[in-house]
């Protein structure tokens, strides 16, 4: 077995629009620097994903100097939209959890409500005391996290992507692999591992960096999605139910949370620690 890689490093500006692959980012305590510090919500403050609207999978933002974000999507003009003045927050409710978040100007919630046929707007996490607490059942105290679906980090392994479209391609709907990555929106892709390795991972190293091993990461609907088309199917949630389940979730990669700060590039050697 070679020695582990960092493959791939990925960011998503915008929680649930398009991921930007980047050739390296900053590391910091709650995330990769420009992921996931922007989200969408709904008129009444909860957050909106590729769950309800598969279609902000054909949505990008591209990060601006200063920590704005450029909006594209299919059928709509470009939107240039400035980290808005933190003069005021709203409440927003991300699954079981609230946290406060400032809200972008009239414009952007327009252009999003436009591409998404519903009321939304776009709020932007501005300052660290608004991040939100890692879950405490799996957290050290002070860990904190963005609008990522619950941990600052998600890894996976393409040795692991491979075995399961072995299991998909051995199924009844053979027809929807192989699948690429990009279904699961990690940031950090390793290669060179066995497959389901990261089962057994508790610290490692990328690069300079060093990361706590949270806990697996329970799969939803969004797998489902053709991050390119926005097209939904039954995999790879069906084999993940049959062959990758656990206390009664679907799981595929690993949540990770940094203990320092620093920068991954591709290419870093991985080196499992425990």
């Amino acid at each position: 077995m070679s020695t582990p890689v960092l493959r791939s490093v990925h960011v998503h500006p915008v929680k649930a629009m398009r991921a930007l692959s980047r050739t390296e980012a900053e590391v910091q305590p709650w995330g990769l620097a420009h992921d996931r510090r922007w989200t969408v919500v709904d008129a009444g403050g909860k957050i909106v994903t590729q769950r309800r609207h598969p279609r902000m999978a054909l949505a990008t933002a591209e990060p601006l100097p200063g920590g704005g974000v450029a909006l594209s999507a299919p059928g709509h003009p470009t939107l240039e939209v400035e980290v808005p003045t933190p003069t005021t927050t709203i409440t927003v409710e991300i699954f079981d959890g609230f946290v406060e978040a400032v809200p972008a100007g009239t414009e952007a919630a327009a252009w999003l409500s436009a591409y998404l046929e519903q009321d939304v707007r776009l709020v932007h996490m501005d300052a660290p005391e608004h991040r939100r607490p890692v879950d405490p059942a799996y957290a050290l105290p002070g860990e904190t996290v963005s609008f990522a679906d619950g941990y600052p980090l998600l890894a996976t392994t393409t040795a692991s992507l491979d075995a399961l479209n072995s299991l998909i391609a051995r199924g009844d709907r053979a027809h929807e692999g192989p699948l690429p990555m990009n279904r699961f929106r990690p940031n950090l892709v390793i290669e060179g591992t066995d497959p389901w390795a990261e089962d057994d991972w508790t610290r490692l190293t990328v690069g300079e960096v060093t990361f706590r091993v949270a806990r697996p990461c329970g799969r939803c609907v969004v797998t489902t999605t053709n991050q390119l088309t926005a097209e939904r199917g039954k995999e790879p949630l069906r084999s993940l139910a049959l062959h990758r389940k656990r206390d009664g979730r679907t799981i595929f990669g690993q949540n990770l949370v940094p203990e320092h700060r620093g920068t991954v590039r591709v290419g870093d050697p991985v080196k499992i620690l425990d």
